[in-house]
């Protein structure tokens, strides 16, 4: 299947950066967007599934927790392995994603995880994560957020943009960022 391609070359080409293991990864998607529909008005269990064949063994095998958003609906609650709500300190909430309330994409992903739970909120502790079709992940994202420039750029018909976050820059004027800096104005202090 042809988005199954797509999205598999924009995990690989995304991951050719590090990404802590063990970081938290969002995945926000509008299965209707990837039809070429407007968000919300086709959901579709079978690109949800083909996405998430992808995107749950690629993740798993590199260590990564997975938080994919539901819509608007449920508030873009978030749907988690239960051992990454309590690695991450977030807390569970009692609802069950359906295609017209979370979307296709939560629905299929409680349903593919082993221990799903649905949680509110990352607390903005994500270390990065994909938007597929205009859903906004952005608000479950580190403040930091960098974009990242992918080959692929559309997963279906809907728009694919990523990001990852890095830590803030602290200081003034004489603060240095890189380790090579650091190391510069040490030999030039000795």
């Amino acid at each position: 299947m042809e988005i199954q391609r797509e999205m598999e070359e924009a995990l690989r080409a995304y991951f050719e950066a590090p990404f802590p293991e063990g970081g938290l990864f969002v995945l926000g998607g509008s299965t209707s967007e990837v039809l070429g529909e407007r968000v919300g008005s086709r959901p579709s269990l079978e690109v949800a599934e083909a996405l998430l064949e992808v995107v749950l063994p690629f993740l798993r095998a590199r260590g990564v927790h997975l938080a994919v958003q539901g819509c608007e609906h449920l508030n873009r609650a978030l749907v988690v392995e239960r051992k990454t709500a309590q690695a991450y300190g977030l807390e569970e909430v009692t609802v069950f994603p359906h295609p017209k309330a979370g979307g296709a994409l939560a629905t299929l992903a409680f349903l593919r995880m082993e221990d799903p739970v649905m949680v509110e909120s990352l607390k903005a502790q994500a270390h990065g994560g994909m938007d597929i079709g205009g859903v906004l992940i952005g608000m479950h994202l580190r403040p930091v957020a960098v974009p990242v420039r992918l080959p692929v750029r559309r997963i279906g018909q809907a728009v694919l943009l990523a990001a990852r976050t890095r830590p803030k820059l602290v200081g003034g004027a004489r603060a240095v960022y890189t380790r090579e800096e650091m190391l510069r104005k040490l030999a030039e202090f000795s």
